[in-house]
């Protein structure tokens, strides 16, 4: 009798330990999911503002029209897709807006234009608060990603199907320092 008794205190530990196990990792994939619609949001706000960003520079710089154009096909690009892809992409839209605000530094009058200066100091605080919303993505995902690797919580994930998620990482073009030419 006794060793019924302790095998259905262990069977329910055992249980209550998988359900718990189990209810962690749904909370930790959604506030994943959270945050990715967090930096989709942002990156929307971003998205919206670059037409008019352009338009201002286009009116004080119409002969580089290289640089604006690929600011405009480095957005289009962005908007049709969705997870790593668009990461990958918005990396790329990134990059051609660092190009085009150093374009815009070789021009005085823009530079001092109000509604320049308003889209400048909007997009800023956009990047900003997308850098914080990709910090909070990925320590998101880490706590995930640590979830489902550690033993014994590994088994929970692996017999539910829990998949790793990746970290949101700038490319090279980030990386490089935006050349300002007088």
């Amino acid at each position: 009798m006794a060793v019924l008794i302790i095998a259905a205190i262990i069977a329910a530990i055992v249980i209550i330990w998988g359900i718990s196990s189990y209810n962690t990792l749904v909370g930790l994939r959604n506030r994943c999911d959270e945050a990715e619609a967090g930096i989709d949001a942002h990156l929307r706000e971003r998205s919206d503002l670059i037409p008019n960003l352009v338009e201002t520079v286009r009116g004080y710089a119409s002969h580089e029209s290289d640089t604006l154009e690929s600011v405009i096909s480095a957005r289009s690009r962005a908007e049709g897709l969705s997870g790593e892809a668009r990461m990958k992409a918005e990396s790329e839209l990134g990059g051609a807006l660092g190009r085009l605000l150093a374009v815009a530094e070789s021009y005085p009058d823009l530079k001092a234009s109000q509604n320049f200066l308003d889209l400048q100091s909007q997009l800023a605080r956009i990047e900003e608060t997308l850098a914080n919303a990709r910090k909070y993505y990925n320590a998101v995902v880490r706590s995930y990603n640590d979830r489902i690797m550690m033993f014994p919580s590994s088994l929970i994930a692996s017999a539910f199907h829990f998949r790793e998620r990746s970290y949101i990482e700038i490319d090279d073009s980030e990386r490089a320092r935006t050349e300002v030419r007088f």
